[in-house]
């Protein structure tokens, strides 16, 4: 008999101090747009599991997700087993599904693979096994098992493998899409998987700077001095905190706080459409949000924000705010409008940032229509 779907509670482990990735909290780092365990929820959620999340820090922003927050039991981040423990015995389900933060390439079949693994095998542990070898930290295990981990941690026993050696466990087959292994433990491999991910079928150019350089000044003396130049151009601006568009009192608004969970106003001259996500989880990548524009009223689509995700770019800096460039750490960026020049000479454009009709001249002339590589 398989193991029904609802007998198992996924777990997201992003319980480690990410060391290699400078101390940031990885679960929370994000990949086109969304953070790493806002990835792996999405999928988990379709694949129709209960979810939970292991994690010691940013508890509350992880309780954002709409899903349980388990910390380990033990002190001072004693690795994945930690966190195994932890969620084995806070969950009520008969099996735990384990899957690290760091690794967003999830198969849409995860949870069934390891429910046919358990039914082949009838073993109350099943790790997966990418052809050649194991990665144990993806890993179906009984409930039960919960107390003879404790004892495994309480003699200062660690090694995740030499705690599957205690049992005769079973392999799920992933030999085929080994692509689902791959982890984001440095910047490195974060630029790596990035690189060439985002896929619209129109031209993209993003306004990257720290905060206070003015980009929405700018792109609002830039939209009219390109479209002097017969460009359309579509904005995406990316924010961090909650925005309201409507006004109370108006049936729009009533409307979608009466619990619509899409509102869309419509007239002879414009129109808007406003959805209400249940989660942080829910909200869509870039590369979704642009892959639904009407891309046959636009020539161009200037994105404000998202500057983790490897398209190009033109770096806004001024001296003023005592920041450094970010050109030297981020390849994505085409050009550098400056209010003060670099001390030495770089291998990118540089632009005067208060000369809005040379930067839209650049735009124009170099950047579109969209470069040969």
């Amino acid at each position: 008999m398989s193991l029904r779907r609802e007998k198992i509670t996924a777990a997201i482990l992003a319980g480690g101090k990410g060391r290699r990735m400078g101390g940031q909290d990885k679960g929370l780092l994000e990949l086109d747009g969304k953070p790493l365990v806002a990835i792996l929820i999405d999928s988990l959620r379709r694949q129709g599991v209960d979810i939970v999340i292991n994690a010691n820090r940013n508890r509350e922003q992880y309780a954002q997700f709409g899903y349980p927050v388990i910390a380990d039991r033990l002190e001072d981040y004693q690795g994945p087993l930690a966190g195994f423990a932890s969620v084995l015995h806070a969950v009520d389900s008969g099996f735990v599904l384990t899957l690290p933060c760091d690794g967003p390439l999830i198969a849409d079949d995860y949870v069934e693979r390891f429910i046919d693994c358990q039914a082949k095998s009838g073993a109350p542990l099943c790790v997966a096994f990418d052809g050649e070898r194991l990665q144990p930290v993806h890993a179906l295990i009984d409930t039960a098992l919960r107390d003879d981990l404790d004892r495994f941690l309480d003699v200062g026993e660690r090694k995740i493998d030499r705690w599957y050696a205690n049992y005769d466990f079973a392999r799920a087959d992933f030999a085929d899409c080994k692509q689902m292994f791959r982890n984001i433990n440095t910047p490195a491999d974060r630029r790596a998987l990035q690189s060439g991910r985002l896929k619209t079928d129109i031209p993209i150019l993003g306004f990257s700077a720290w905060s206070g350089t003015g980009k929405t000044t700018l792109l609002r003396q830039l939209i009219p001095a390109l479209a002097a130049r017969d460009l359309r151009v579509s904005v995406i601006k990316h924010a961090h905190h909650h925005f309201d568009l409507d006004v109370p009192g108006k049936d729009s608004y009533e409307l979608r706080k009466a619990g619509a969970a899409q509102t869309v106003i419509c007239t002879a001259t414009r129109m808007a459409q406003i959805t209400e996500f249940d989660s942080p989880a829910d909200e869509p990548g870039l590369e979704q949000i642009i892959n639904g524009l009407d891309t046959g009223r636009i020539d161009l689509v200037l994105v404000e924000g998202y500057k983790t995700i490897e398209f190009p770019k033109i770096e806004l800096h001024r001296a003023e705010i005592g920041k450094p460039c970010l050109y030297p750490e981020d390849d994505s960026v085409i050009a550098l409008a400056c209010d003060t020049p670099p001390a030495d000479d770089i291998d990118i454009p540089v632009l005067d940032i208060n000369d809005v009709a040379a930067i839209a001249d650049f735009i124009c002339n170099d950047f579109y229509p969209p470069r040969k590589t």
